[in-house]
């Protein structure tokens, strides 16, 4: 028979799962001996068999009876007898910390004959009226669904009336009366009369505590934290103490650590004379917790021991709620507190100096996440007024900047010295001179992973996406919010971490980690705490931390970073700028001359790009990724060169020449889906002379290293490979060219070719593909759009937020690795891979690579290394460390 009660005095912090994380928390405290007030739990499993079924499960009222009669009897007292009342609360608690999300009831027990029982027991008739207001107003609400805005109208005319500032003001007549007010508004709302049976109010209460898990701002909440939606929660019947019997009561929060810094000391709120929902809910000024300690000194030393007790025994910063019932202290919950990411990397610190965990524990206690929002610089927030919009917060920092609305304007401006935002309502590749030039990046459209976001965390700019607020007008120079108007040139603010746009220039606090990275300045404090935190994943991780990096100076950067290499060079980023025209060139070449004319001009050009990156990178492996975007992205846009024709034309002058051949070009490469044309592997097989090009431009940089005394590793990757045979071809031209330079040279050059795994078809032949490939770097944005059959560009801002809402998505496959589909492709591709060649590198070169959640995934799947922006490169260095004691810890408990 399933069992769905438990007293506070069975379990412990390790059944969270099935007791909620406040009841296994509770039943700890209750263990160690601490006062909680005695009650039971009411498990995760009843809350999922209710949300199933629509009805409270079989056997449940019973469990619930028998418990309760277990506490009546310890008391002395029965729920809600007319003399003496014994009242409980009815709380909330899921398996992960959900603050506020979910309801509570107090009270329960009260109606209008054990009132007047708990003045007379109590002595104070405000006290029992005032404890009765609030039942029937959270009961109405949580319970009954009348609009809380209701009660709180009601409250407000009252206090008017009186002239009372605050609900203390309100003596018991005041209450009685507002009680009855409650109970009409209740009739009036609802049709039906607050219950007067005890027992009705508390099964009604656990029910709507169960439904309170399927709540909007539940569901909102649990979206934004990836808490699982079949989880549901617990519920806690506890024996309500008062803090709200006068002055020498009161209820307080309370911090063994400050969770804002992490530093040691006592850190809370505290309310006199007030219930715990009162200091939560802001009704009234909180005092320091430390004001306790003139209040109630000898409360405020259990307190104390108390905080020193749990934090020892929980080896973490607590987070805790009490109550203090006319001098007397009770605990009535404890949990792992949440903290800054500033607070996490100092407490672990801490901790393992202090001897309470070992350093994996303290690496184990920081994420990803939380290092990746230290190294931006942040605003000032106290010193900002209110945000002109609100978008997604695609990439995190704070930047201020002049706003300007394309790409010239920004590359012109920044060239001047002054600092500008780059705003446009979406990007394309063109806009990349831009966004190098711009502080941030700000568009009206487009999600996380859409081409600017992805774009500008690869760079580590600031960027604001979807900011459906804001009407973008490029040809006016202007944005609007409502009734505002940004002209160009106007200072903004753009808060990355938070998704919010500021008028004029908000002050900026610099980020000392980066500084750290940067320069390896470490100063005691925080950045020791980081850079111990770094130490520990590097002496653990088995998994390699590459960089994707174009430029000599990204390079350099990554590699201070402590990237062990590059992951993926794009070399369509070095024929862009001025170099476009000699792509045009050889796109418009209609003789073989005039291609190998236009390829011979583009060859220093990419020799010397190679040479600049590999040395940045000397001694360390540097994948270059050959061409791989479809050639029309390199020529001028298809429907603005036909208006330019046919304004010449309207006004009588010849047309361009070059213009008409250039149209008949781009209409000649036009494709519907370009993302699944003539690109990648396709377009070196079809344009002659480009891959022996970009080939011989990397053997000349190598011997040109090798002949300055360096130590070049270049590697050759070959993109979208959908057959062996492709690959087998291109391999073929690369060995050849090597040969050829070689010879010429004097200077062997050697350079392993592989392929990038980005297509479903190359997953699921990779066996044979390894016979030719001498390692697998997976891309997988492509092999995330192809497998879903998404055009990323297209569908994020179409129904992504949608699919979201649904539940399809817990979060975009393009943020966080697809596990089931995408995944399983991976996990394929690298078992008959290495089948086929064994030894055989692999990595990830996609954005994925530096995804703390995706990092564990490929370190699981045996990967060798992971490849990210430069500015990810310390985040996937912690997170491999991380997912490396996360599988210690798996194979331990085995």
């Amino acid at each position: 028979m399933v069992r769905y009660v438990y007293d506070f005095t069975v379990g412990g912090r390790d059944m969270a799962d099935l007791l909620g994380g406040k009841g296994a928390n509770l039943a700890e405290m209750t263990r160690m001996g601490l006062p909680v007030p005695p009650g039971f739990t009411v498990t995760t499993q009843a809350c999922r068999a209710f949300l199933t079924t629509g009805t409270e499960p079989d056997g449940l009222a019973h469990e619930i009876s028998e418990h309760l009669t277990t506490l009546e009897e310890a008391a002395g007292r029965r729920l809600g007898q007319p003399d003496d009342p014994l009242l409980l609360s009815v709380r909330s608690g899921a398996r992960f910390s959900m603050p506020g999300m979910m309801e509570t009831i107090l009270d329960i027990g009260l109606n209008d004959d054990s009132v007047f029982g708990l003045a007379k027991a109590s002595g104070n008739e405000r006290f029992a009226w005032d404890s009765y207001r609030r039942l029937v107003q959270m009961f109405g609400s949580t319970v009954m669904g009348v609009d809380s805005a209701v009660f709180e109208q009601a409250m407000t005319q009252l206090k008017d009336l009186r002239g009372a500032p605050d609900d203390l003001h309100l003596d018991a007549g005041d209450l009685a009366q507002l009680v009855e007010t409650y109970k009409n508004l209740i009739k009036y709302e609802t049709g039906e009369d607050f219950p007067q049976l005890p027992a009705e109010q508390l099964r009604r209460a656990v029910l709507a505590v169960f439904e309170s898990w399927n709540g909007e701002r539940a569901r909102l909440y649990r979206r934004r934290e990836h808490i699982p939606d079949d989880l549901g929660t617990a519920v806690n019947v506890q024996t309500m103490v008062f803090g709200n019997l006068g002055p020498d009561s009161g209820s307080g929060v309370a911090f063994t650590r400050d969770p804002a810094t992490g530093a040691r000391g006592v850190y809370g709120d505290y309310l006199s004379n007030a219930q715990g929902e009162d200091v939560v809910a802001g009704i009234r000024n909180t005092v320091p917790l430390d004001e306790l300690g003139r209040l109630n000194p000898e409360a405020f030393a259990q307190l104390r021991d108390h905080m020193g007790m749990l934090e020892t025994h929980y080896r973490d910063l607590c987070d805790i709620e009490f109550t203090i019932e006319r001098g007397r202290l009770w605990m009535l919950q404890t949990r792992v507190g949440k903290r800054t990411a500033e607070a996490a990397f100092a407490i672990a610190a801490e901790l393992v100096d202090e001897g309470l965990i070992t350093a994996d524990e303290g690496l184990a206690r920081v994420t990803g996440d939380g290092l990746a929002r230290l190294m931006f610089p942040r605003f000032d927030t106290s010193a900002v007024g209110d945000p002109l919009a609100h978008g997604i917060p695609a990439s995190p920092g704070a930047a201020v900047g002049a706003a300007v609305f394309d790409s010239a304007e920004a590359v012109r401006r920044a060239a001047a010295g002054e600092k500008v935002v780059l705003v446009r309502q979406e990007t394309t590749p063109d806009d990349l001179p831009g966004m190098i030039a711009a502080q941030a990046v700000l568009t009206s459209r487009g999600g996380k992973t859409s081409h600017a976001a992805v774009v500008a965390r690869g760079m580590g700019k600031v960027c604001v996406c979807g900011a459906e607020e804001i009407t973008v007008d490029p040809q006016g120079r202007r944005f609007t919010v409502g009734a505002t108007t940004v002209e160009e040139g106007t200072v903004i603010s753009v808060d990355g971490s938070e998704g919010a746009i500021y008028p004029g220039a908000a002050p900026l606090v610099d980020s000392a980690v980066m500084r750290y990275f940067e320069t390896g300045e470490r100063s005691a404090g925080l950045v020791d705490a980081v850079a111990r935190a770094m130490q520990q994943a590097d002496g653990v991780r088995r998994l390699g931390v590459r960089a994707n990096a174009d430029t000599p100076e990204d390079a350099a950067r990554a590699r201070r970073f402590g990237a062990e290499g590059i992951g993926l060079c794009r070399t369509e980023h070095m024929f862009l700028g001025d170099r476009r025209q000699l792509v045009e060139a050889m796109i418009l070449a209609r003789t073989n001359v005039e291609r190998e004319r236009a390829l011979e001009g583009l060859l220093p050009l990419q020799r010397k790009d190679f040479i600049g990156i590999l040395e940045a990178m000397d001694g360390l492996p540097v994948t270059i990724r050959l061409l791989d975007p479809p050639l029309h992205e390199f020529l001028p846009d298809r429907t603005e060169l036909a208006v330019r024709l046919a304004a010449a034309e309207a006004h009588g002058n010849p047309p361009s020449a070059h213009d008409a051949e250039l149209l008949d070009a781009v209409n000649r490469m036009h494709e519907e889906n370009p993302m699944l044309g003539l690109r990648g592997v396709r377009l070196g097989l079809v344009a002659p002379g480009l891959v022996a090009m970009q080939v011989r431009a990397i053997a000349e940089a190598v011997v040109e290293r090798k002949r300055a005394g360096g130590d070049p590793r270049a590697e050759i990757m070959v993109p979208l490979i959908d057959t062996v045979e492709e690959l087998r071809l291109v391999r073929e031209e690369v060995e050849q060219v090597l040969a050829e330079v070689s010879k010429a040279s004097g200077v062997p050059v050697e350079c392993p070719v592989g392929t990038m795994i980005e297509l479903p078809r190359a997953a699921l032949t990779a066996g044979r593909i390894a016979q030719e490939a001498q390692f697998f770097s997976f891309g997988t944005n492509d092999l995330t759009q192809t497998t879903w059959g998404f055009s990323r560009d297209d569908v994020e801002a179409a129904f992504f937020s949608a699919y979201l809402d649904k539940g399809i998505f817990k979060v975009s496959p393009f943020e966080t690795i697809d596990r089931e589909g995408v995944g399983r492709l991976v996990e394929i591709a690298v078992a008959e891979g290495r089948a086929a060649r064994p030894g055989l590198k692999i990595g990830v070169c996609g954005e994925h690579g530096g995804d703390p959640e995706s990092v564990h995934f490929f370190h699981g799947a045996g990967l060798d290394y992971v490849s990210c922006s430069p500015f990810r490169v310390p985040v996937a260095r912690l997170e491999a460390g991380r997912a490396a004691l996360t599988e210690t810890a798996a194979s331990d408990s085995r």
